[in-house]
């Protein structure tokens, strides 16, 4: 399993959405799909699906327009068949990317572009809202407890509480010299 797909679909899952990897569509006469789609998440209440295509792959941008445009022309074709009908099913596509640097385009392949670290930012931020007394996230969820977690530590420390921190009296070198022996 990719480490973007799980991460994507451990957010989701969290936010109530039901959530499908490597769903193939398209099935052909000859028993052959048309397409593999990353991570579909489905929320049935908000009637909202979310097509996510992540890549760690440095190709091109001429191949990753292409494999990613293939892949959302897919999505558009098929997903409303397995969700319900347009006027009331909202798709969203997303192009999750890994780059150093921003990305100068907001579109790849037709779907939005979203960086990894702009989904880990907005994943801390949502846990930072939430606050240190808010319930622990699922074991089921181990990649989105750790990033609670990692919120929680952003977080000021709680006046009083002790701490294991770095403190310059407590890593001070201990003299036998100078111990009280009563």
């Amino acid at each position: 399993m990719d480490y973007l797909e799980h991460l994507v679909r451990e957010w989701y899952e969290f936010q109530g959405y039901f959530v499908r990897e490597a769903l193939w569509v398209g099935l052909g006469p000859d028993g052959s799909y048309e397409c593999e789609l990353n991570v579909v998440a489905y929320h049935p209440l908000h009637r909202h699906v979310v097509q996510v295509e992540p890549s760690f792959e440095l190709l091109p941008f001429e191949e990753r327009e292409a494999q990613l445009r293939t892949k959302f022309d897919a999505g558009k074709k098929h997903l409303h068949r397995l969700f319900g009908s347009a006027p009331r099913l909202h798709i969203e596509q997303i192009a999750l990317i890994v780059s150093p640097i921003e990305a100068p385009y907001v579109t790849l392949g037709g779907g939005r572009v979203l960086r990894l670290a702009q989904l880990v930012a907005d994943i801390l931020q949502r846990f930072e809202e939430l606050g240190p007394a808010a319930e622990p996230v699922s074991d089921q969820w181990p990649m989105i407890r750790t990033l609670q977690l990692a919120a929680t530590c952003r977080q000021p420390p709680v006046p009083g509480r002790v701490s294991l921190a770095y403190a310059p009296a407590a890593t001070q070198q201990f003299d036998p010299r100078s111990a009280d022996d009563s």
